[in-house]
Parts: C-alpha cells; sequence; structure tokens
C-alpha cells in the first residue's frame, strides 16, 4: 500500500473572486467545493484570513465557517488561518466557541502569527492597539485558557467558548511555530502552499523538539500544497496559468481576481518575474493524474507527512471540482 492511501487529505480555500464575478459568487463556489470534497471523502476544509485583496472573499473567516457547516454535514471546518496578532483572543474565542456550540465536533482554530494585511490595513484592523506578532505565544496561551475547562477565580470567561476544547494548530512558513508547536504539543500546518524554502527544517524541527500534551501524544505535520491537477498534462498546464497570473500580479502589487488560463505565458512575465512564480508554486502539482501520482509519492517519501491540504485557483468551478475528483481517485 503507497502513502497516499494512508495520508489523509484535505482543502483549503480563499473564495477567491473571478474577474466578472463579485464576493457572493466566490462565497457561493466555496461551499459547493466543500460540499464537493466532503463528498469525496476529505478530511477538513479551511479558509484563510487575508485583508484589502480584491480576489479573496474569505476576510471574515468565522462567519464563512459558519456559512460552510450550514451547508455541510460531516467534514470538518477550520480557520487555515485566523491571523491572532489582528485580534483580542477574547474575541476569537467565542467566535469559535459559538461555532462549536452550534456544530458540536466539526470546528477547528488554525491560528496563523502573521498579520496577513500590509501596513495600512493593519492599522485599520487596529493592531496597533491590541498588539503584534511578537505577542503570538502569549496569545495562543490566553486563547487556549479561554477554550479550556473554567478554572478557579477566573475572572473573564468567553461564553460560549469556554470548556468548548476547540482544537488549535499552529500554522507557519518559517522556523517561529513549528518551535512553538513544538513546546506547547500542537498540530503543525506548514505552508508550503506559497512559502516552500524552510519546509524541511521547520518539519524536522518541529518533530525534533516535539513535547506530547494533553491535546497530542505525538507529532502531527500537514502540509500545504498547490493542485492543479487534468485529465491530461496539457490541460494542466493550460489551466494553471491562472495560478501563474495570479501570483505574478501579487508579486507586482496589482488587482488578485482570478483571470481565465492562456496558452502561453510568453511576454506576460520577464525571467526574474518567472522565477518568482517558479519559487512561490516550488510545491506545486501540475499534470494528468498518473504525474499528480508520482509527485505525490516523492513528497510523502521525502517528508513523512501525516496530512497535506491542497489549494486550487483553477478559473472554471467544474475545473477545480475535477481537479479534486482526479486526487481522491489516486486513494
Amino acid at each position: 500500500m503507497s502513502r497516499i492511501e494512508n495520508t489523509r487529505f484535505s482543502t483549503l480555500d480563499l473564495a477567491p473572486i473571478r474577474d466578472d464575478g463579485d464576493a457572493g459568487l466566490a462565497l457561493r463556489n466555496s461551499l459547493a467545493l466543500a460540499q464537493h470534497v466532503e463528498q469525496l471523502g476529505f478530511e477538513r476544509f479551511w479558509v484563510a484570513e487575508h485583508h484589502n485583496m480584491d480576489g479573496i472573499a474569505s476576510a471574515a473567516t468565522s462567519v464563512l465557517l459558519g456559512y460552510l457547516a450550514s451547508g455541510t454535514s460531516r467534514i470538518r471546518l477550520g480557520s487555515g488561518g485566523v491571523m491572532l496578532p489582528n485580534h483580542a483572543p477574547l474575541v476569537i474565542a467565542e467566535q469559535f466557541g459559538t461555532l462549536d456550540a452550534l456544530y458540536p465536533g466539526r470546528i477547528e482554530l488554525g491560528l496563523g502569527r502573521a498579520p496577513g494585511a500590509d501596513q495600512f490595513t493593519a492599522h485599520a484592523l487596529r493592531r496597533d492597539r491590541m498588539g503584534s506578532a511578537d505577542d503570538f505565544p502569549a496569545d495562543v496561551e490566553e486563547l487556549q485558557l479561554l477554550l479550556g475547562p473554567r478554572q478557579p477565580n477566573q475572572r473573564v470567561i468567553a461564553v460560549p467558548g469556554v470548556g468548548s476544547n476547540v482544537p488549535i494548530w499552529l500554522l507557519g512558513s518559517s522556523l517561529f511555530s513549528a518551535q512553538l508547536a513544538a513546546a506547547k504539543g500542537l498540530p503543525y500546518a506548514f505552508a508550503s502552499h506559497f512559502a516552500p524554502r524552510y519546509m524541511h527544517d521547520a518539519i524536522r524541527l518541529y518533530r525534533d523538539n516535539f513535547r506530547p500534551s494533553e491535546t497530542l501524544e505525538k507529532p502531527y505535520v500537514m502540509l500545504g500544497v498547490p493542485l492543479m491537477a487534468a485529465d491530461t498534462d496539457e490541460q494542466a498546464e493550460y489551466l494553471a496559468t491562472t495560478a501563474y497570473q495570479r501570483i505574478l500580479a501579487l508579486i507586482r502589487g496589482q488587482s488578485l481576481v482570478l483571470v481565465p488560463p492562456v496558452k502561453s505565458m510568453q511576454g506576460k512575465w520577464l525571467p526574474h518575474e518567472q522565477d518568482a512564480v517558479g519559487s512561490f508554486l516550488g510545491m506545486a502539482m501540475i499534470g494528468g493524474p498518473e504525474k499528480i501520482r508520482a509527485r505525490l509519492d516523492v513528497l510523502l517519501e521525502q517528508t513523512q507527512a501525516d496530512e497535506l491540504i491542497f489549494t486550487c485557483d483553477f478559473y472554471e468551478t467544474a475545473d477545480r471540482h475535477r481537479a479534486f475528483e482526479i486526487l481522491a481517485g489516486l486513494r
């Protein structure tokens, strides 16, 4: 039996907005994708907090999770992640405690240390009043306390939230969160879908320093992977140009709305930009079923990951759904 068959598959979605659509359509497409991968047997469906980005509709993460939970029945739903420096821990505890009260056993909380926004947006989010990324370990500790059992003489409680023990994950694209997750005995998700550079170092650091906890007896690693699967290698390469154009726009500081694929990227990017896009998507699974299988086998052999969480930025909803069907068919 290959490692693919023993590895859990999940989905990360940013509710991408198309150039001919709006946020409402993007959110409905996100629900349709959650329902689709639930039927395919995927483990979890996460959405990510991003602000001031015209092509991403998942900024109000907890609100979106409630919408997704109401339209699904089994799949676990969570944040991939909530950017904790943007929020007071009490507010997040109440939001996710409410979600857990409504959909018990299905909600989980992935936490990121980055602001997920530029400095002007960070100011608009009141981060200057609420702390910074340097406060992340203390904020995680506070959040764990608020979601755990009520303690004697505890002055502030989250209602809903207290006693819910909503599962907490730590997310990261560098070594900091790997070390913190290891110290706290929490599951760890590495953002290799956009920052693969430190992946192997982060996994090694996390596993080597892991301390068992009430939450987790042994290390648990999930890796983010861009998915660009189609029925043939040629079709996958064509559809992938939507993602190439989006990452190129991110590098240039341009609009991030999804645009249709193109026959060729020639003339659309400079050599250094092509290299930068390639580095950003270094973990991308691009191709037909057999090519995807081969690349997954290599990734799992090299990392021994417990779970992979896939994101897919194809332009057409039908193509995104087909990509996850192909992935599910490899198991």
